[in-house]
């Protein structure tokens, strides 16, 4: 109309565009960040339900329906936040749950860890003890062995094979001199001092409980009665034997005789001997004194 002030026509200023735009921002930026998410999902609520209802041709709700349904809206809302807010601090509840009981598991394993290393050590030095007793164990045994196996090669009681000496000694000819035991016992201790190793008269095996005496014009060895000539078989250094024998005061009273009596003597190396073990007997008069000690049984004591 004419006479009416109106603004000149043209483009609006940038302040008529968006009157109070500074404000605005400055006031958004100071509202709480979930009080903003509220009212501005609440102003799209409601230009999307004005939207919808001028497409359709309704009239927007007046008075106190609008304010019913802003309530109800705003109501929904607040309970979507406070369950989302509720099942957030349960989240974080159970989170920090589960890291306590991951923290003492992890505890618990490293303390079962521990145990089982202080453990492995342990039987690590038993072990290592162990080995160490075994060997010793080992040690004595061969040595034992050893010392079990030369005892029963010179008392007898096993069989042996070597290098030795094959003596012969017989009576004096022509209804001469007999030998006698203790001729045979100078032999024989000759040969031991000579470094024999077992020695068998005809076959029978010297051993510690040997005797050799007479019986009338026979000599007996192991209670087996024997007549000349007597054949000894000695396991030694078949190199040495003869000259060590010679060497030995009882071989050297042994040639005494043969040269005195005329006794037949002949001594020659062989290679190779086998001498049987002793015949094992049985103790008819003697009783074992399992606890006693040794060196009265043998009559050591002093």
């Amino acid at each position: 109309m004419p006479g009416t002030d109106r603004p000149p026509a043209g483009p609006a200023t940038r302040e008529q565009r968006a009157p109070g735009t500074v404000d605005d921002a400055r006031s958004r930026a100071a509202t709480p960040l979930l009080d903003l998410l509220t009212q501005q999902s609440l102003d799209e609520d409601y230009v999307h339900v004005a939207r919808r209802r001028a497409t359709a041709g309704e009239e927007p709700p007046r008075g106190v329906r609008a304010h019913r349904t802003a309530a109800v809206v705003v109501a929904v809302f607040g309970v979507l936040v406070a369950t989302a807010a509720v099942q957030t601090a349960r989240g974080a509840d159970e989170a920090q749950s589960s890291r306590v009981v991951l923290v003492e598991r992890v505890i618990e394993r490293r303390d079962t860890v521990t145990a089982l290393q202080d453990r492995i050590q342990e039987l690590r030095g038993e072990v290592e003890d162990g080995e160490q007793l075994l060997a010793t164990v080992t040690g004595n045994r061969l040595t034992a062995e050893g010392r079990l196996r030369r005892l029963q090669v010179r008392t007898g009681f096993i069989g042996v094979r070597g290098e030795g000496a094959r003596v012969t000694i017989t009576d004096a000819p022509a209804g001469g001199e007999l030998i006698r035991d203790t001729d045979l016992q100078l032999l024989v201790n000759g040969l031991w001092q000579a470094g024999a190793e077992a020695i068998s008269i005809n076959g029978e095996r010297l051993t510690v409980r040997t005797a050799i005496e007479n019986s009338g014009t026979v000599v007996n060895v192991n209670s087996q009665p024997l007549r000349s000539p007597y054949v000894l078989s000695v396991v030694g250094n078949r190199r040495t034997l003869q000259a060590d024998l010679l060497a030995s005061p009882s071989g050297l009273a042994v040639a005494d005789l043969v040269t005195r009596f005329g006794f037949g003597f002949e001594m020659v190396p062989v290679e190779e001997l086998v001498l049987p073990a002793a015949a094992p007997r049985v103790l008819r008069h003697a009783e074992l004194l399992v606890d006693a000690d040794p060196r009265e049984a043998e009559g050591d004591t002093p």
